[in-house]
């Protein structure tokens, strides 16, 4: 399903019982948070997306946890459940084994193929709702956006739910992220781009070729698929509005910018435009950040605005992240999803994958594989932490194919019966999250690797592995006979 603008998608969902109008005046300083935390980490059945419309300082509403729900992230990505993301792209792909580091990059030139052939390929446009209205040179003001402050300790107030356009100095190649931008004053912001992420490889392009600056596009709202797509780790030279139209059956339409020379989607809310100097680095935090805890203050890019677009009547879209669950752990379960396929390609045996919301992301990662040789969970614990992003794993645990790895506590039953530490584990350095404060090096740590499967004599188990405990089936269908005259 292809929503024309985010308002469509605010419609579907207060039809279907999955939003609430919030009138009374709430402040987007740590008050729209707190309400938010408190329905993400109610019950699921009353998990609804907020719609502010009376909020102090501001004539926009604002929307928060629109994604927030396992549910609403797969109608925002044109799906009924998120494990429909799964079979929809493996039905796309030919899931045959490729043999060889060339064999999984040409793989990745056929996914694009594929999608470029079925016509999601973005198309440009003339006009765009998005710039109905135009501010530029000095009638930029960011202290008009319903900007949150989040947390009591943050900098300030922070854009976090960003679709951020930017291109390679050296290839022009585009690419799209989700980074959160702090508010420095009425026409700067902190941009702040990881190390590891695309956005930062384009600084380092331009610091290399002499400094040029970047330009830069923020995009807020729209269709959702497109506010997602920043956020999925796709491999380099894909771009991420081509994920967005396939997802949405549709192309995702652009416009060019008044200020920069970029496009960006012609049916956002909102578009900041401006530029980075990526020899400019300024202070940018403490955040309180998906981890649970504040990232500490580091140096991070400005970006100097030089446009606001918006539609007449816009919605400004925004998250809170924080200890989970909220809002981001759903966003990351569709990644988890969709992204199941592309692990199989260059790892056939892999039958799931779960990142439970404990292990925000990149800490914890459990995977269920079909077992075939000595060493095999080895061999698949050293091929993920190979794979894009999945290199900043703290922990990966891999079980038998028999393990529901969805099932976060019959997993933990799994592991801790099933490793034996002194045999069973991998520790090694390597790269760790930018925002992994565990680590004693910036970015640089420990991982650890569990073999949770069943050991063979072949790997040096001389013991007989017990089954597990089960009820015979004959019993367990008698019992459900008379089970509803017992009165339990």
């Amino acid at each position: 399903m292809a929503f024309g603008h985010l308002s469509e998608f605010v419609a579907l969902l207060e039809e279907r019982g999955h939003l609430k109008r919030i009138r009374t005046e709430v402040s987007p300083e740590l008050e729209i948070t707190e309400i938010c935390d408190r329905v993400s980490k109610g019950p699921l059945d009353q998990n609804v997306a907020l719609l502010f419309e009376n909020v102090a300082g501001s004539r926009f509403p604002v929307l928060i946890n629109s994604l927030g729900h396992p549910q609403r992230m797969a109608w925002a990505l044109g799906v009924d459940h998120l494990e429909d993301l799964n079979h929809r792209l493996a039905a796309l792909l030919d899931l045959r084994l490729p043999q060889g580091l060339g064999a999984v990059v040409g793989r990745v030139g056929e996914i694009v193929s594929s999608l470029r052939a079925v016509g999601v390929r973005p198309t440009l446009v003339r006009k765009a709702p998005v710039q109905e209205e135009v501010y530029s040179g000095n009638e930029v003001n960011l202290n008009h956006l319903p900007i949150l402050k989040c947390w009591p300790d943050d900098a300030g107030r922070y854009i976090t739910l960003p679709t951020v356009i930017s291109r390679d100095p050296v290839t022009q190649t585009r690419n799209v992220g989700m980074y959160r931008l702090q508010v420095r004053d009425e026409q700067t912001l902190g941009m702040h781009w990881q190390i590891h992420k695309g956005g930062a490889d384009h600084a380092r392009q331009a610091r290399t070729g002499g400094g040029q600056h970047i330009p830069v596009a923020v995009s807020l709202g729209g269709d959702p698929a497109v506010m997602w797509c920043g956020s999925a780790p796709l491999p380099p030279g894909f771009d991420e509005f081509l994920l967005a139209g396939w997802l949405r059956g549709k192309p995702v339409e652009l416009v060019r910018c008044v200020s920069q020379p970029l496009e960006a989607p012609a049916h956002a809310e909102f578009v900041i435009e401006g530029y980075v100097d990526p020899t400019e680095l300024a202070p940018e935090g403490p955040f309180g950040d998906h981890t649970g805890h504040y990232t500490p203050v580091d140096e991070y890019p400005v970006l100097h605005v030089t446009a606001i677009t918006h539609r007449t009547d816009p919605i400004y879209p925004t998250t809170v992240v924080g200890i989970p669950p909220m809002e981001d752990y759903w966003m990351g379960k569709a990644t988890e999803r969709l992204f199941l396929p592309l692990m199989r390609m260059s790892m056939g045996e892999i039958v799931d994958v779960a990142m439970p919301a404990e292990g925000i992301f990149h800490n914890l990662v459990l995977v269920s594989i079909h077992k075939q040789y000595p060493g095999h969970a080895r061999k698949v614990i050293n091929g993920l932490w190979g794979l894009g992003l999945m290199m900043l794993t703290k922990c990966i645990v891999v079980f038998d194919a028999a393990v529901d790895v969805q099932d976060t506590r019959a997993a933990m039953f799994h592991a801790l019966n099933s490793v034996d530490w002194a045999r069973d584990v991998i520790i090694q350095e390597g790269p760790t999250d930018a925002l992994d404060h565990a680590s004693y090096r910036f970015a640089l740590g420990g991982k650890i690797g569990m073999d949770a499967t069943r050991k063979w004599h072949s790997e040096g188990y001389a013991r007989q592995w017990p089954d597990l405990i089960e009820m015979s089936p004959q019993v367990k269908a008698r019992v459900d006979d008379f089970w509803q005259g017992l009165g339990l």
